[in-house]
């Protein structure tokens, strides 16, 4: 059985400062934004978690293994580098999905997200050590099958991004709603999705859902681990079974 830790990145009064005292510029805002998103990952990413951008502005990460002090230090250190603070909510159960709405719900109980008086609330609780398994967490790691052969290289460049997109929205929600999992474009043609207890035959099925809804064809690898990067790297290795095999479905483990 999983138990996923799930932490909701909010950045505190992100909307009003972006307008304050005047508009501010694009650019230098999606700059700020990224180089954020850098840190804040590899701030995680170096403790065995993963972070996904989502709306910049919010971003969900998978934290097991990460302390509450931890995410005191991550709080500490953007508020002494940027000009922005963080909200951070952090909850933990088998499914991802309620994992991220309770920890939404701990931030929303803090404050609006534009309210100016609400800075770097901390809400929530984490897996402690003793209880921590190595199948806490499963990440399934999809692509799509020769995106190169059938997209990047016969069409221009926008039109490939949408059939890419289009593939990710639709597994984005039915994951969401048939298997309460939460999917993420990381890049490429990949989407790492954060799942349940799910088997071989979910994700099968999730394969055909996409291909039959938008006719994009997907493979993917899983893996299980104690925390997201362990996880990951299993799923990544079983991705490439199914690359090497054409198959469609691998499980590591």
């Amino acid at each position: 059985m999983t138990n996923t830790q799930v932490s909701l990145v909010q950045i505190d009064n992100y909307g009003p400062w972006t307008v304050t005292p005047e508009p501010r510029r694009e650019a230098d805002l999606q700059t700020m934004q990224s180089r954020l998103y850098a840190d804040i990952s590899q701030f995680v990413g170096n403790r065995g978690g993963y972070v996904f951008f989502t709306r910049f502005d919010n971003m969900i990460a998978v934290t097991n293994g990460l302390t509450l002090e931890d995410h005191e230090l991550l709080q500490e250190s953007v508020g002494n580098r940027y000009p922005v603070t963080l909200s951070l909510g952090v909850a933990t159960g088998t499914s991802p999905v309620q994992a991220l709405s309770d920890a939404t719900t701990l931030v929303q109980n803090a404050g609006s997200a534009q309210d100016d008086s609400r800075r770097e609330c901390l809400e929530g609780r984490t897996v402690d050590e003793p209880h921590r398994t190595d199948d806490d967490v499963q990440i399934a790691h999809f692509d799509v099958i020769d995106a190169t052969g059938q997209y990047t290289d016969e069409l221009n460049a926008f039109d490939s991004f949408i059939h890419i997109e289009q593939g990710y929205a639709e597994l984005m929600r039915h994951m969401r709603h048939a298997h309460d999992s939460l999917s993420f474009f990381v890049g490429g043609d990949n989407v790492i999705v954060v799942c349940p207890d799910l088997e071989a035959a979910d994700y099968e099925e999730a394969i055909r859902h996409v291909e039959d809804a938008v006719d994009v064809e997907l493979q993917v690898g899983v893996g299980r681990g104690s925390n997201a990067h362990d996880a990951g790297f299993d799923a990544k290795h079983a991705l490439e079974t199914c690359r090497a095999d054409g198959t469609r479905v691998e499980l590591e483990w």
